[in-house]
């Protein structure tokens, strides 16, 4: 990660035990056939789907879906998800907690993510990025007119972008400031009218006796220890992917107001959830002692 947010200490976790260790080659042996083994059929169907349908993708979103449900069945992180899901033409917006969110918001809705152009370079996860039809952009304002054009290309496909608008990954408790500058892209003469944004909350519950940020991925966390932990960890906790009611972009005055809405809108269920992560932290600390 090369944009972080270093707020607050790393949580302090358990020791992985041995029958940790057998449950991480166990679990890690089934997610890389299923994950990889997923990925070469997606890229054989590819081969067909591309040269019949151009950019957009029929039948390989239903692979992605397929390998992200099974991943977290495999881990055992419990899945629930409330809300509709947007039919109409536009993008999703969600908070940024883990790597995880990537399993997550791939297991029930359709969706391509928007992320940094530096990430397509980044060993394996590069590589399914990309084969999953990830949009890579660069924060260089001299190419903001191809990106508008690229996402336009991309919506005109039928596709459901969905951006991380924090910029970074958090500690799964929070949700940072949105920054606004992505939201301009969808006040072009071409998009504004037609344009509906979905706001997604992803809440996280850690497993029982374990800090309440045990999902987050954030500030110099490196990834080996953190997903090493998530397949040792004998019982997981729980996921909730929230589904807010889409808005229309031409409803709002500035990109600026547009991603003021959507922040609180995404926030809001994280702080209703408070009072769960504070009573898991307190069985923590007394595990703890």
């Amino acid at each position: 990660m090369s944009d972080v947010w270093g707020e607050g200490q790393e949580p302090d976790l358990t020791p992985v035990t041995p029958l940790g260790w057998l449950r991480v080659a166990l679990r890690g042996l089934v997610l890389g056939v299923l994950v990889f083994g997923g990925l070469i059929i997606l890229l054989l169907l590819r081969l067909v789907e591309r040269p019949l349908f151009g950019v957009k993708r029929p039948l390989t979103p239903w692979i992605t879906q397929a390998v992200c449900r099974t991943a977290l069945m495999v881990m055992g992180l419990r899945f629930r998800a409330t809300g509709h899901q947007m039919k109409r033409i536009g993008a999703v917006v969600a908070n940024h907690s883990s790597w995880l969110d990537i399993f997550v918001l791939n297991a029930k809705k359709r969706v391509y993510f928007v992320s940094k152009a530096e990430v397509a370079n980044w060993p394996g996860i590069g590589w399914l990025a990309r084969a999953t039809g990830t949009v890579f952009i660069n924060r260089d304002r001299r190419e903001a007119a191809a990106q508008v054009k690229l996402f336009e290309d991309r919506l005109d496909a039928g596709h459901k972008l969905l951006f991380f608008p924090e910029g970074t990954s958090t500690d799964s408790r929070r949700v940072l400031p949105f920054k606004s500058t992505l939201f301009a892209a969808f006040f072009t003469p071409r998009l504004h009218e037609v344009m509906h944004i979905q706001p997604v909350t992803v809440i996280y519950r850690a497993p029982t006796g374990e800090d309440s940020r045990f999902y987050g991925w954030w500030g110099d966390m490196e990834f080996g220890p953190h997903i090493v932990r998530m397949l040792a960890t004998r019982r997981h906790g729980s996921v909730e992917v929230v589904y807010h009611e889409p808005v229309k972009v031409s409803e709002f005055t500035s990109r600026k107001a547009l991603a003021a809405y959507c922040e609180d809108t995404v926030r809001a269920p994280l702080v209703l959830a408070e009072l769960d992560f504070s009573q898991n932290d307190q069985v923590s600390e007394k595990s703890a002692t």
